[in-house]
């Protein structure tokens, strides 16, 4: 995502009711983690939230990035 212009991913959260949701569910889950990450010690069920957290982040990346590149297409063709 960090390759496409910022103006796409900017018009994309004014315009895009689901990227726009899923960019907010993707910085809930970074805080989240910097929560995490930041305490010395984890225990069980907080490592598994950690675990559990980064695949949904990154599950929530990969539909965004499906997304931009459908925009980019649709604005390429289009």
């Amino acid at each position: 995502m960090n390759a496409e212009p910022l103006g796409a991913k900017a018009e994309l959260l004014q315009t895009d009711e689901e990227f726009h949701t899923l960019a907010v569910q993707h910085h809930e889950l970074e805080d989240r983690l910097h929560e995490l990450t930041a305490k010395q010690y984890l225990s069980t069920p907080e490592h598994l939230e950690e675990i559990t957290l980064k695949k949904k982040k990154l599950q929530l990346k990969d539909r965004m990035e499906d997304i931009m590149r459908r925009h980019r297409q649709e604005h390429t063709h289009g």
